[in-house]
């Protein structure tokens, strides 16, 4: 009985209900779409707001630390991805911040769009294009095609087998992870249900969120570096 009901519980999660429907196209609209958007509404309001009467000369409190809080962050990427790519910063830096508050977006009473494959899937494949593209920017088309038989041409397949094998890292570490985590908390809240929970759940809402979106952007990161060596 526990394990039917355990088992319903996580097919009820990984089922990303229809919203609504756009009239006169039949096309639905996923719960983590909603979801995402809502968290893309919050951040650009936030960006606006947080703008506003900024001074050179007399800087306030909150312009002096969000100045510190952008200066971290830049700084923390470009680190990761090395000199030769700062220029893709920007995009690091909006994906850690989206996927950061995906995973966290759950303690407000949403269902986390990570949760959602299709999700995890778009983010993969756009990070992936971004990372060839930077190496065909940074080499040519000739050199990007000519990477493929390095360091031997025997290996030539096994190059290009990575051209999927790595979004699909990608994709299955974060949705894995996610939903991994879901399963521990059920786990625990089966075995007991008051008290403990509340401690791991601060650890899986919080911590464990940002990790995932940490691993993401430095392993994206990573591949951006190696592209554009």
């Amino acid at each position: 009985m526990v394990t039917s009901e355990f088992a319903e519980e996580i097919r009820h999660e990984l089922n990303c209900q229809t919203v609504f429907t756009i009239p006169g196209v039949n096309i639905g609209v996923k719960e983590s779409i909603v979801v995402s958007w809502i968290i893309i509404a919050v951040v650009v309001l936030l960006c606006m707001l947080l703008v506003r009467n900024l001074s050179v000369d007399k800087p306030g409190k909150v312009q002096l630390l969000m100045e510190s809080c952008v200066e971290a962050l830049n700084n923390m990427l470009a680190g990761m991805v090395g000199p030769h790519a700062t220029e893709y910063i920007p995009f690091l830096a909006t994906v850690l911040i989206y996927i950061g508050i995906a995973n966290i977006i759950g303690i407000f009473g949403f269902k986390p769009p990570t949760k959602d494959l299709n999700v995890t899937v778009g983010l993969s494949v756009m990070s992936i294009c971004l990372i060839e593209l930077a190496g065909i920017r940074k080499k040519g088309f000739g050199g990007w095609l000519k990477a493929f038989t390095e360091p031997i041409a025997i290996i030539t397949p096994i190059n290009i087998l990575e051209l999927v094998i790595r979004p699909l890292s990608l994709c299955m570490r974060l949705f894995g992870n996610v939903l991994g985590a879901f399963v521990v908390m059920k786990l625990i809240e089966f075995v007991l249900p008051v008290g403990l929970p509340v401690v791991f759940s601060l650890y899986f809402d919080f911590f464990d969120g940002f990790i995932q979106a940490y691993v993401f952007v430095f392993l994206t990161s990573l591949f951006i570096s190696e592209a554009v060596e």
